[in-house]
Formats: structure tokens, C-alpha cells, sequence
């Protein structure tokens, strides 16, 4: 039903497209250099239809803030990408991070749905859902047909369904654990999969930062997610479960960096600000204490990372300010 009126954007609405004016300046900036890199002709294909998808965006998203006259963000540039820098990740990385990064546009497109009111808003992030599992399901399948896409592992079905019967089901760091059900397992997987593209991300960012803070900071992510992997490993291989491999093999020994370190804690914090929502997605179901017990510890610790990561943006003067409500007490002050 079309109103007759012409509704201003809403504060959600301003603020989806400000994160994602953000995340595809950046995605740009990295899609550019992988493209320099790539010699995968059927990847190359899919890296092309991903660049093409954040440029469509990037103009959509600069039409709506002209039309509401709100200041475009800076985003990244090309003066935050090195397109003579050397390889710093092998074909299979850029496959695999596109499918990772896929699935984050995916979660992301399906808050920003929810959260706008007007129609056309509401239709713009309809096509972004669409467009977005096309490339989902093209880097997928081009992963299972290389080998390259390491699947969950399988559960043998029952007899029957049954009713827990026993609040020995819930029962984590004493007595007799229950092996993980199928809803744990996969959130473990989940997250370990976008873990081991963060690492190995990470550490290759690390092997390229300029300033010494910004590299002791990356370094520092790499272990925090090695403690991460660990614990996620012990809980699968308990129940003789398998756990996907490391990507750290996919990452070259250059130490020339093809982006900004500006662009690298951005993208370092995309990635902690995701791991944290996971995270915290996966508690709201787990069935086990000692699970809940775990989740809610790595949650406090990347959101302790990501905390000291924004510190060091904002002393380098890096950290863009979002969309934020007037400050009532500063104007009435006489403060500008």
C-alpha cells in the first residue's frame, strides 16, 4: 500500500546504509586487489561479480543520502589499496574468504530488511538478499567442485524421536556430559569456519602493517583466535567429531602491504564485531552449561579486542564517526 506522503529515513534506515557504505567501500578496495592477483579464471569470475555488486550498491546507497541530503560517508578510497603490492593470499583464500564474507552480507542484509520501513528500502534490501545468495551459492559450488569446501560433520539418525527425559541434559562441567546435539555443532562449526578465515586474514595482515601498534594489535589477533580454535577442536573432538582445517597455508610470506593499515583495523573489526554477534547467537541456544559458560567467555574477550582495537583507530584518527542522535544538552548549552 503506497502512502501518500514522502517519510523521511529513519535512523535505522540511515544507519544500514552507512554500515554498509562502509563495508563495501572496503570490499571494493579488496576485490580490486585480488582481481590484480588472481589467476583462477573461474574464481576471477566470481571475484568480478562481487566487485560489480559493491559498486552497484555503493552508487544506490550515495543516491538515497543525496536525496535526504546527509553527508556521503569517506568509506576507503583507492588511496587505501596497493594494487602493485605483491600476493599476500593464494587463489583458494580469495574463493573462501568471498563465501565467508557472503554469508556475513546475507546475516547483515536480513537485519537491515527487518529494520527499514519505507517500501523502497524495504525493496532495495530485498535485491541486496537476492544478489547476495547468488554469489552465496556460486562460490559455494565452485568450492565443492575444486575440494576445497570442508562440509559439518554427519549424525546417524535414531530409532525414533525421543523427549528429554533427564535434567542431566543440561549438565556441563560436572557428571557425565551428553555428547553435542546437532544445534551445537553446528553453531561450533559456524563459528569456526569464520574463525579460521579471521586467522589466517589476520595474519597476513599482521605481516604487512606499518605502524608497530597496529602489527603487535594484529599479531595479537591471530593468537586470540588460535586460543578460540583450540577450545572450539576439544569440544568436537571429544565426541570424535571432525573440525575444519587451518587456512594459514593460504596466506604468502610478503611483507608489502596491498592496503591501508587504516583499512586493515576496519576490516579486523568487522570481523570481531561479527565473531561477537555469533558468538552471542550461539549462546541463546546452547543446551549444555559448560558451552554457555564457554561462549560467554570468548564473547567477553573479542569484545575486549575489538574495544582496544577501536582505541587504536581512534588515536590514528581512522574511526568514522556513524549516524548519531543530536546531543540535546551540548546545543542547549551553546555548545556546537
Amino acid at each position: 500500500m503506497e502512502t501518500e506522503h514522502n517519510p523521511k529515513l529513519a535512523s535505522t534506515e540511515i544507519a544500514n546504509l552507512w554500515t554498509q557504505y562502509m563495508s563495501d567501500s572496503m570490499s571494493i578496495c579488496v576485490l580490486k586487489y585480488m582481481l590484480e592477483k588472481v589467476e583462477d579464471n573461474d574464481i576471477r569470475s566470481i571475484l568480478e561479480f562481487s566487485l560489480s555488486l559493491s559498486k552497484s550498491h555503493l552508487q544506490t546507497i550515495k543516491e538515497f543520502f543525496n536525496e535526504e541530503k546527509y553527508p556521503i560517508p569517506y568509506g576507503f578510497t583507492d588511496e587505501d589499496v596497493n594494487l602493485d603490492a605483491p600476493r599476500l593470499f593464494s587463489d583458494n583464500f580469495f574463493l573462501k574468504y568471498i563465501h565467508i564474507m557472503a554469508a556475513h552480507g546475507l546475516t547483515g542484509y536480513a537485519i537491515a530488511f527487518t529494520t527499514s520501513v519505507r517500501s523502497d528500502m524495504r525493496k532495495y534490501y530485498s535485491d541486496c538478499n537476492v544478489e547476495t545468495m547468488e554469489l552465496f551459492n556460486r562460490s559455494i559450488d565452485l568450492l565443492l567442485s575444486k575440494g576445497l569446501y570442508t562440509r559439518p560433520p554427519y549424525l546417524h539418525p535414531p530409532v525414533m524421536a525421543q523427549y528429554v527425559k533427564k535434567q542431566g541434559f543440561l549438565t556441563g562441567w560436572f557428571g557425565n556430559r551428553r555428547p553435542l546435539n546437532g544445534i551445537e555443532i553446528s553453531n561450533i562449526t559456524f563459528n569456526m569456519n569464520k574463525t579460521v578465515m579471521g586467522k589466517a586474514m589476520v595474519l597476513g595482515f599482521s605481516q604487512v602493517a606499518g605502524s608497530q601498534d597496529v602489527r603487535e594489535y594484529l599479531m595479537r589477533g591471530t593468537q586470540l583466535s588460535s586460543k578460540h580454535l583450540e577450545i572450539f577442536s576439544s569440544l568436537l573432538h571429544e565426541d570424535n567429531l571432525p573440525s575444519p582445517p587451518s587456512w594459514d597455508s593460504d596466506v604468502t610470506n610478503s611483507t608489502v602491504a596491498p592496503f591501508s593499515d587504516k583499512l586493515m583495523m576496519f576490516h579486523t573489526g568487522v570481523y570481531t564485531q561479527a565473531a561477537v554477534a555469533f558468538y552471542g547467537a550461539a549462546l541463546g541456544v546452547c543446551m549444555r552449561r559448560d558451552l554457555a559458560t564457554q561462549y560467554a567467555r570468548l564473547t567477553s574477550e573479542m569484545e575486549q579486542y575489538g574495544e582496544d582495537g577501536a582505541n587504536i583507530m581512534i588515536n590514528n584518527g581512522w574511526m568514522e564517526q556513524p549516524p548519531t542522535a543530536d546531543d540535546r544538552v551540548s546545543l542547549a548549552s551553546g555548545n556546537k
